[in-house]
Parts: structure tokens; sequence; C-alpha cells
């Protein structure tokens, strides 16, 4: 399919909204980004942003979109190992560090701060598609159970939370991630592997 110069120079635009509305919310914090202040950003006037997103939802969805392309290369990056736990290691602690790097992305993607904001099926795509990668890879390491797979996503959020709120920039919760991780694979095996 070709594209259009128009159409390349307002993906172009596009992309580069979304990056200063995150900056914008890394500045201020994910609530307090405001299109008055994302069009002084970007250089034009609030009614010429209306161009690009015809709302406030509409520039989240980009950027939750956004987000999870910024996971999906996170997660492709992994030089994953054959040992499906040390795979399963890999991933979550990519995630997890994916998670804490950026507190406003986090709170988007993962924390559900926005009141009344639900990504589009499209932008919805995107993080099941992360989503079904994580989850390819605890099944690989026998996490198959949906209740273990919760436990497993429960431990995750509740480090990286712990994390965020008690010692952003440390490693004093994320550090105990690969050993939680040995416990509940451990426990989803049991009897299976043994």
């Amino acid at each position: 399919m070709v594209v259009s110069k128009v159409a390349q120079r307002r993906e172009v635009k596009i992309a580069s909204i979304v990056d200063a509305a995150w900056a914008l919310a890394r500045e201020r914090g994910i609530q307090l980004v405001s299109l008055r202040d994302l069009a002084r950003e970007v250089g034009m006037r609030q009614p010429s942003l209306y161009a690009y997103f015809d709302s406030k939802d509409a520039l989240y969805d980009a950027m939750f979109a956004d987000g999870n392309r910024q996971l999906l290369a996170t997660l492709d990056a992994i030089d994953r190992p054959a040992d499906p736990r040390a795979a399963l290691k890999a991933y979550l602690g990519a995630f997890a560090d994916f998670a804490v790097a950026d507190p406003a992305r986090n709170s988007l993607l993962f924390r559900r701060v926005i009141p009344g904001f639900e990504p589009s099926a499209e932008s919805y795509a995107v993080a099941r598609e992360a989503l079904g990668r994580v989850l390819g890879v605890m099944n690989a390491a026998g996490v198959t159970d949906g209740g273990d797979i919760d436990c497993l996503v429960a431990i995750t959020a509740g480090l990286i939370e712990a994390q965020l709120s008690n010692d952003p920039g440390g490693d004093r919760w994320l550090r105990h991630l690969d050993r939680m991780i040995d416990l509940l694979v451990d426990d989803a095996t049991e009897g299976t592997t043994r």
C-alpha cells in the first residue's frame, strides 16, 4: 500500500504530538495533560489540535497504543533464554523495568487512572498482543491455570506498585521478582514436573 506524502506528514505530526503529550505527562502526571498546554507545546492553537485528536480521550487512546507499542519493542528486544523459567524471569523482569521506568506511562497503561477512559478496540489490540506474548512465556514455564496466571500477574503488579510508591529509582521491591516467580512456578507445576 502506497502512503501519500500528506498522510506521512500527518503521521509524523501525530507522533510528535504524542511525544509532547508524554513529556507533559511525565512533568505533571497523566491526569493533568491538557489540550491547551499540549497545543502550546507543539506550536499550534488548541482548535488546530482537534484536526489530529477530536477529544482528550482520543489523545489518551493514541498514547495508550504508543505505550503498548513501546512495550512490544521492549519484549521483542529480549534475548529469550531457552530455559522456560529463565525466559519467564527475563520477560517479567523486562516488563517490571518498563513499568517503573516511566510512572506516567505506567499509570495510563496499567492503572486506569483516567476516569471514563476506555481504549479503542484498535489500541487495546496492541495491549492484547503484548499480554499474549507474556502469557505464552508463562504457559511455556508451566503456568497455565487461570488462577496461577492471575497470581503471577498480581505478584508482578504488586512489586511494581511497591517499587514506584516506596523506593522510586531503587530496587528494594523488584529484586524479589525472580524469587516470587520461582515460588509461583514451583507451586503451579507441583505434581506435573516432579
